[in-house]
């Protein structure tokens, strides 16, 4: 069980990082393509973020704390922040394209684990985002088509 506990806290953080990713380019996107993609970073930063607090309630199902800062979430993330600012549409397509092939391996895990350890209502909402992402990752790429 401390393997799926970890495993969520893994998920959270990397999911934070992702959420803050299409958040920070949604308002720093510029170009002649601005309102379409400060509306698709919108929608995507929308959905990431709701899905923070339900991944956080996974851990006190399992009776796990939380973490209590962010620096202390941080410590479980294995997706990397932004070191620099991004200006091309472009290149703010291909992170959030690795941001969520790396979220993606957190769910397939954290899924992997709750179905081991018989948590089908864990295993079943991770299923959902599973889904979701997959389609984030096809709305990504197909947009990334489009400019590069």
């Amino acid at each position: 069980m401390k393997e799926l506990q970890t495993a969520i806290k893994v998920l959270a953080a990397n999911t934070t990082v992702m959420y803050y990713k299409a958040h920070q380019f949604h308002w720093n996107v510029e170009g002649i393509e601005f309102t379409q993609f400060h509306e698709f970073f919108g929608d995507l930063y929308e959905d990431i973020y709701g899905s923070i607090d339900p991944t956080m309630e996974l851990l006190r199902k399992l009776d796990e704390y939380a973490p209590v800062s962010i620096d202390e979430l941080y410590k479980y993330k294995t997706l990397e922040e932004e070191k620099t600012r991004l200006t091309l549409i472009a290149d703010m397509l291909e992170s959030l394209i690795a941001a969520n092939k790396e979220v993606l391996a957190s769910l397939n895990k954290v899924f992997d684990l709750a179905t081991a350890n018989k948590q089908q209502g864990i295993a079943n909402f991770i299923a959902d985002r599973i889904d979701t992402h997959e389609k984030h990752g096809w709305f990504l790429r197909a947009s990334a088509k489009k400019i590069g």
